[in-house]
């Protein structure tokens, strides 16, 4: 469990791969996910690399497969994923893989602009259809005597009515519905009322072969007289993009070529629909190798991607690379690189070797299925550094326990719980199922950290004794209201006072109203009270106080494990003692407090007791005259103030002291601590034997290009340090409040919803009401 709390220790190795052998070990490498290869062309261009041309045919492979992927979901076809992992092609069926996708691709591109000519064809075919039919139905309605003198009026309605000897030209085609407004308002001006339109509208939607869409469209003809307002007629068609199609003028040439036209039309719907199924069967095969294809090309592609990051032995037959990798994971590592140079059937062996250096490893963080929920919750604040202690392990515990201080529900955690435990114990079978869903992957990653915030929510439900803002009285209550009826006892309720009082108070001073506090949790009696928010709050925001001091004490005290580590005295003197001198001095002080006060209070002076609020605030002020505030005990203001005196005398050690003492080792060093003026030594430096050996480790560093120290650079970093520190101490103590806060708000909509369920009527006598506000 080392590498739980703390990051795997990484070494930097040198790989040596026979060419032949190289796309084989990487493949293997990258099976097993444990090293990360270092770019040693940094300098050459992407265009320049070995591998580039291999990464091209391995993207126009990729492209290839995307058509085909956005055909089979066109379709609506399902892509079968059976979780398969497949292994990684030889670079020599590649040119079997171009080939399949080549001829695939080429296959639905030809099937596609087949069909999309059909379905045009079928579309003008159709419209024509509707023309004839439409037209056919106007002349009809033309030929009636009535109707043609009305339409001759209309042309214009100053000249006498001739029908018999005029001869008008006409235009028919489809327009789009919604242009039709439009449309007729423009003939009208364009050509001053000169023409005559009729219109009908297409009852089923046409589909448009170039999107697919389905469009509504009317059928239009348009009569008129000379070729000028002809002209006009097609020019204004044609900028509303209306189909214009050649209409017979007698009705047996209509008839005639309307049957031409249903034939047609039904010899095309057959050749379509073999089209369609053609189409179906292709995709259909497709969808069921797709996601293999898939896995299998962005494996070599990352494959080739990774040998461009390797340099080329001048003999051009060896590859050079240098990869990071766990040292607990070299035995793995060799296996690996067997296994792929057996693969590649090459006899010559690839070598790792260990490499020596001064550079700073990456951070590796081993993970299984229960943390990794919590690992990627900690990495989205900031990966720590390397060798650094892993907060993910404490993580599993105080992030689901503060959850459940915010969501204390014992009915409320076990629906949470009972979520979590389908989804973990049908991991499985969820998993194999590749569900797309954003929201529903979220929740299935987060599995466990959802399982502990309900238990833990179930334990605090308990602790705050609420189901569904509930109280449950398993052992119970410690009040008792007989002996406030007793006068002896020193009570003075009668029948008249319950009668005429809507609300008492029992008073646990007197003896026998109080028997003891509740076994566990909080006593039921509380859910009746008309101040049970009011004490739910004052102990909810002071356990909020304590939990957050705590937790931050916690996470303090971890940075003395990391500077025990990193052999950092420096750090432990100037930068922890102070820090949690700091804290404990001002918050920590604040938690004695608050349980002092829990203890030294009780019922019958609890009356008296001064006020933790603006006890701190005096304490800052260093105010202790305050008539409303008392003393907590004696000696308060001597302790208080040299409490505030150490914690702001922490500020300058953090702030001045580490930088100039950091300064002065610096010079310290570079001087070699010694002077000589004729042959004496002055100072407490080195001898002239250690000089020498101070001197040459010296000059060791600096071949290792060691950043020279920067007196102003390593100030301000302090002082940042410094500032967010003591300001993070007093913010993030107000920030613990939220847990408060969130607890509140959770009872309050659970009062609310409670006191609907209780009662239609509000009443003053009803306690859920009273609760509720």
């Amino acid at each position: 469990m080392g590498e739980l709390f703390r990051s795997e220790e990484m070494t930097l190795a040198q790989l040596f791969l026979q060419s032949e052998a190289a796309y084989c070990c990487v493949s293997e490498l990258g099976e097993i996910g444990m090293v990360q290869f270092r770019d040693l062309n940094p300098d050459v261009n992407v265009f320049q690399r070995k591998f580039v041309n291999e990464v091209r045919r391995c993207e126009e492979m990729d492209r290839k497969l995307r058509f085909v992927e956005k055909e089979i979901k066109k379709a609506n076809i399902p892509i079968l994923d059976t979780g398969e992992n497949p292994e990684v092609p030889f670079p020599r069926d590649m040119i079997d893989l171009e080939a399949t996708f080549e001829k695939l691709e080429n296959e639905l591109k030809e099937i596609n602009t087949n069909q999309e000519a059909l379905k045009k064809n079928f579309l003008e075919l159709t419209e024509l259809k509707h023309i004839l039919r439409r037209t056919q139905q106007f002349f009809d309605e033309m030929e009636d005597p009535s109707l043609l003198e009305e339409s001759s009026i209309l042309l214009d309605p100053n000249e006498p009515v001739r029908v018999a000897p005029l001869r008008l030209g006409f235009v028919a085609g489809v327009i789009g519905r919604e242009r039709i407004p439009n449309f007729e308002r423009m003939l009208w001006r364009v050509c001053r009322g000169n023409v005559f339109l009729r219109q009908a509208d297409i009852e089923d939607p046409l589909e448009d072969p170039t999107t697919g869409d389905q469009v509504h469209k009317s059928v239009f003809i348009i009569f008129f007289q000379g070729d000028q307002l002809k002209n006009r007629v097609k020019k204004i068609c044609e900028g509303f993009r209306a189909t214009l199609y050649p209409c017979p003028e007698t009705s047996q040439e209509r008839k005639e070529m309307l049957a031409g036209v249903n034939a047609r039309i039904d010899d095309l719907q057959m050749v379509l629909n073999q089209t369609e199924d053609h189409r179906q069967r292709v995709l259909q095969a497709a969808a069921k190798t797709i996601r293999v294809w898939f896995i299998k090309v962005r494996k070599m592609k990352a494959i080739y991607h990774t040998l461009n990051l390797c340099n080329i032995d001048v003999t051009q037959k060896c590859l050079i690379a240098e990869v990071w990798c766990p040292i607990s994971d070299l035995d793995s590592i060799q296996f690996a690189l067997r296994r792929g140079t057996e693969k590649s059937g090459s006899t010559v062996p690839s070598i790792l070797n260990r490499m020596q250096t001064k550079q700073t490893p990456p951070t590796y963080n081993k993970t299984n299925k229960f943390t990794s929920g919590f690992q990627n919750i900690v990495d989205a604040y900031g990966i720590g550094s390397y060798r650094e202690i892993n907060p993910a392990p404490y993580t599993i515990i105080t992030f689901p326990f503060l959850f459940a201080v915010m969501f204390g529900d014992l009915g409320h955690g076990t629906l949470m719980t009972c979520a979590a435990l389908y989804l973990v114990l049908r991991e499985s079978r969820l998993m194999a199922q590749k569900n797309d869903n954003e929201i529903f992957n979220m929740m299935f990653g987060g599995r466990y950290i959802i399982l502990l915030m309900g238990v833990f929510s179930m334990y605090t439900g308990i602790i705050y004794n609420d189901c569904f803002s509930k109280s449950l009285n398993v052992f119970g209550s410690g009040w008792s209201v007989r002996p406030m009826f007793n006068s002896r006892a020193g009570g003075n309720w009668t029948d008249g006072t319950l009668n005429s009082s809507t609300v008492l108070q029992l008073d646990p001073a007197v003896d026998g109203v109080f028997n003891g506090p509740y076994p566990i949790g909080i006593d039921p009696i509380w859910s009746i009270s008309v101040n049970k928010l009011s004490f739910l709050n004052s102990f909810k925001m002071k356990m909020s106080v304590i939990l957050g001091v705590i937790h931050m004490l916690f996470g303090v005290t971890l940075s003395l494990f990391n500077h025990l580590y990193f052999n950092k005295p420096l750090n432990i003197y100037l930068g922890f003692i102070p820090e949690i001198i700091f804290m404990a001095s001002l918050f920590g002080y604040l938690v004695i407090l608050i349980f002092y006060k829990w203890v030294s209070y009780g019922a019958r002076n609890s009356r008296d007791a001064p006020s933790l609020l603006i006890a701190f605030i005096n304490m800052f002020l260093f105010n202790y005259n305050d008539p409303n505030n008392k003393l907590f005990y004696r000696g308060q203001m001597a302790i208080q103030s040299l409490l505030v005196v150490i914690a702001l005398a922490c500020v300058p050690c953090m702030l001045i002291v580490k930088t100039l003492v950091m300064r002065r080792q610096y010079l310290w060093r570079k001087h070699l601590g010694t002077q000589n003026f004729g042959g004496i030594r002055v100072g407490n430096g080195p001898t002239e034997d250690e000089a020498e050996i101070i001197q040459h480790d010296q000059l060791a560093q600096q071949s290792e290009d060691e950043p020279e120290f920067n007196f102003a650079d390593v100030a301000v970093h302090q002082a940042i340090h410094t500032i967010e520190y003591c300001l993070g101490c007093i913010s993030n103590t107000a920030s613990y409040l939220r847990l408060w806060a969130l607890s509140l708000a959770h009872a309050r909509k659970s009062l609310h919803l409670q006191a609907r369920l209780c009662c239609s009527r509000p009443s003053r006598n009803c306690p859920f009401h009273r609760n509720a506000g």
